[in-house]
């Protein structure tokens, strides 16, 4: 277990990301995927029925041991929290409403945050819309893990600790690589988030408010469900910086897997991404793809050749003035 990684730095290219040109060669030759843009009118309804769940969830611990609240945290609760969060990433992109109705989309967003014991949905909208339109860009992506990060998270052993600490480093990383002021939505985001835990607290006592941090924390560490972090963008084979992943956990992660048919279309609905795959089907099955996030994390922890350098990297002209 204290073996170190093979690598020593990320893998820098000097060419734009894939997904712009092919986006343009798909349209060009599939139209009719432009129909698929816009919001999907399910998903405010899935994603109501998930907060409700949680809201009832929390009633339903606050009479428990502190054994069966973390239990239920990390089997249940987070499992759920995790699914939010990935529903606000789709909200993101304004799917939820659409693009005309922009402020429904940030308002919502927060209403889906509020299982997740903590604000969140701001800041990550903030923040994602670089990952898209500045993929592995230094200094600018902040999905990209730090330097200090790739250096000392690599015998096996340490990158088990970083896996479970995912959550602290994506919330710290923007702060050092790429620092934004607050903004007036983060604030609000922040008071309606604490005004709620305020309110559940008063009723239930701190149980509820445990269950559901701590669902939120360990279940966007080490669990299954955490591998998409893992399989999304890191080089698991030389030259490709995106993969995509078509198994069962789709279902219950608004099918944050087709990541690369994500990438190459941001504004369709998660719902709607198979359809894409379906249509443009000689664009997306002979690129790498994964079987497993299970194994994802397995090859994560055991790989020497993988690690948090195990990233693709590049310059932008434009860098942050854009």
């Amino acid at each position: 277990m204290g073996k170190a990684v093979g690598r020593w730095d990320f893998e820098w290219v000097y060419n734009e990301q894939p997904h712009t040109w092919r986006r343009k060669e798909i349209l060009a030759k599939y139209p009719e995927i432009k129909s698929l843009m816009g919001h999907d009118p399910q998903l405010k309804w899935v994603v109501s029925g998930m907060v409700l769940t949680q809201l009832l969830a929390c009633y339903m611990v606050h009479e428990v041991s502190w054994k069966w609240v973390l239990f239920w945290a990390y089997a249940f609760g987070g499992c759920i929290n995790h699914s939010l969060t990935l529903a606000i990433h789709d909200i993101s992109h304004n799917v939820a409403f659409g693009t005309k109705r922009a402020r429904w989309n940030r308002w919502f967003a927060m209403f889906a945050n509020l299982p997740i014991g903590l604000p969140y949905s701001a800041s990550f909208k903030k923040y994602h819309i670089d990952h898209h339109r500045y993929l592995g860009g230094e200094g600018l992506d902040v999905d990209i893990p730090t330097d200090l990060e790739g250096w000392f998270f690599c015998p096996p052993a340490r990158k088990v600790l970083w896996l479970f600490l995912q959550p602290l480093f994506y919330a710290l990383r923007p702060l050092v690589v790429n620092p934004k002021p607050v903004t007036r939505l983060e604030m609000l985001n922040a008071v309606v988030q604490f005004v709620v835990d305020i309110i559940i607290y008063y009723f239930w006592g701190l149980k509820p408010i445990v269950y559901l941090i701590a669902g939120s924390i360990l279940c966007m560490g080490l669990h299954p469900i955490s591998g998409h972090f893992i399989a999304e963008h890191y080089m698991f084979m030389k030259g490709h910086e995106t993969y995509s992943y078509y198994g069962p956990l789709n279902l219950i992660t608004f099918n944050v897997g087709y990541h690369m048919e994500h990438h190459d279309f941001p504004s369709i609905p998660g719902s709607k991404l198979p359809e894409v795959k379906r249509i443009a089907a000689e664009y997306y099955d002979s690129l790498p793809q994964h079987t497993s996030w299970m194994r994802v994390l397995w090859d994560f922890v055991f790989d020497d050749t993988i690690g948090p350098y195990a990233r693709i990297k590049r310059q932008y002209k434009l860098g942050k003035k854009e």
